[in-house]
């Protein structure tokens, strides 16, 4: 191999094993996002069966506390109509108002069949028979009730709802009648749908009455029912489901926390290992490079060509100091700047900040040449005495600058300002560049994180530099915020104490 197919004539070596580096790592990059696709869909599978065995407990937990509580509902329904079924049957007085009623009743049925009484008046006269013993009944069973304890309100109301006389012919369905489907007996009337049945019963008898000497006899039919009405019955029942409830909730966010947790976790992982994956093929792509034409330049200096040429000899070696100082700077950055802030060690001196600030713009301003960059400066009037690393604070502000450079624009453009607020110190650095999106804003300080999925062609870096930034800062007792919209910049805001 010539001399004029290693070296150009600006001393540097020709691209071959460039390209082949570039074909290695795109097609890494083809792997990873392949294996990335794989490993997001498992994950989406994951989730979805997550939740839908989520909601399927949850269904199955709801659906056993609803039959939890229809049983505790019918129980306690039983056990009321249980206690005020004996008021009814085993309270003397009470059945003595009731046998009144009755004989009212069969009295007026009597008249209907034998001595053409109205069906409308016989409604009347029992309506009468009602209002002059309720108010009596409902006392009687009041007090009845109140002896029993059971600790609520409730309304009780018997009502008859079918009467049929019997006949050799036909017979007579007496009630209901135009519209009345029941007749009030005794206590509170209140709406059917309101209440629950306690009691019904159909029961058949007869009445036999003698008039002018001759015996005549009534056969009937009459179905009856008891409704109550508890309006804190629901009350009840959950009051009685109580530790159940809370048991069952309890576990329900515990185990939706749990879900939730594990699903963060998952993803949080995912994420790191993605960081990872491109924290390494970044690296490695950074490092094949000049190692790469490490490889070249001294497979070169064996060459009888380089050897007999001073020159060309002088430029090798140039070409391996430069590229044993790039993995040095390589190898030094990921050492240094993946430190933490209470690793890092200050060794802080006195500065003033104009002086310091306008040094540090024209030594960035001299080490970009690639772009059309501008940066105004806007620095405090008054003269401020800054105590900092100043090594590591150039640092963490040059990569700030930087990436103002990298994800800028054709013309890029900033702005540094800086106040004198309340013994604290604001360094304000602005972009025109192309913005962060909302939900990166959280991430961009994470170590190895990188917004444009490790694009080292376009973008190169190792997603270590604003990570840094926030660890010198923080070192500092200070704190570093940013701010920003997709296609509108980007603002970093870095507030540090004066003493």
């Amino acid at each position: 191999m010539g001399l004029s197919k290693l070296v150009n004539v600006n001393g540097g070596l020709t691209a071959p094993n460039c390209w082949a580096s570039r074909r290695l790592y795109n097609t890494f990059e083809v792997l990873k996002n392949n294996d990335q696709a794989i490993m997001q869909q498992k994950i989406n599978i994951l989730i979805v069966t997550a939740i839908a065995t989520l909601l399927a407990l949850v269904s199955i937990q709801t659906y056993l506390i609803y039959n939890t509580y229809e049983l505790k509902r019918d129980a306690f329904l039983n056990e009321t109509r249980t206690a005020i079924g004996r008021i009814d049957d085993e309270t003397e007085a009470i059945v003595e108002i009731d046998d009144l009623w009755d004989q009212r009743f069969m009295q007026l049925l009597w008249e209907y069949r034998f001595k053409n009484l109205s069906k409308e008046t016989l409604l009347n006269e029992l309506k009468k028979q009602t209002d002059s013993l309720n108010d009596t009944y409902n006392k009687l069973y009041a007090e009845e009730l109140k002896k029993t304890n059971l600790g609520f309100d409730i309304k009780f109301k018997k009502n008859i709802h079918t009467v049929i006389l019997f006949d050799t012919i036909r017979h007579d369905t007496v009630f209901p009648f135009k519209g009345h489907d029941r007749i009030l007996k005794f206590g509170e009337d209140f709406q059917e749908s309101e209440g629950y049945n306690v009691s019904k019963a159909l029961w058949q008898s007869d009445y036999i009455q003698q008039e002018n000497g001759e015996e005549k006899a009534l056969e009937f039919l009459v179905r009856t029912e008891d409704r109550m009405n508890i309006s804190e019955w629901k009350r009840i029942v959950l009051g009685r489901m109580s530790a159940l409830l809370a048991g069952s909730i309890l576990l329900l966010i515990f185990v939706v926390g749990l879900f939730y947790y594990s699903i963060k976790n998952l993803i949080k992982q995912k994420k790191v290992a993605d960081v990872k994956t491109d924290f390494i093929n970044n690296i490695t792509h950074e490092l094949k490079t000049p190692l790469a034409t490490l490889s070249i330049a001294s497979k070169s200096l064996k060459k009888k060509e380089i050897l007999a040429s001073p020159i060309a000899f002088e430029s090798t070696l140039g070409i391996l100091d430069r590229q044993n100082d790039r993995l040095q700077k390589l190898i030094d950055q990921v050492m240094t700047n993946s430190l933490g802030s209470e690793d890092l060690v200050l060794h802080k001196e006195q500065v003033v900040d104009h002086i310091y600030l306008k040094h540090l713009i024209d030594d960035f301003t001299l080490s970009v040449q690639s772009k059309d960059l501008t940066i105004e400066r806007a620095i405090e009037t008054a003269e401020v005495m800054l105590r900092i690393d100043t090594f590591m604070f150039t640092t963490a502000l040059f990569n700030i600058l930087e990436n103002a450079v990298k994800y800028g624009k054709e013309k890029v453009m900033v702005t540094i300002s800086t106040r004198l607020k309340n013994n604290h110190y604001e360094i304000i650095i602005a972009d025109n560049g192309i913005g962060i999106a909302p939900k990166d804003l959280d991430t961009v300080f994470d170590k190895f994180y990188r917004i444009s999925s490790g694009n080292v062609h376009n973008v190169k870096g190792l997603g270590l530099g604003l990570y840094y930034t926030k660890q010198v800062v923080d070192a500092h007792q200070g704190t570093i915020e940013i701010e920003s919209e997709l296609g509108q910049g980007s603002t970093f805001i870095i507030t540090i104490p004066v003493n």
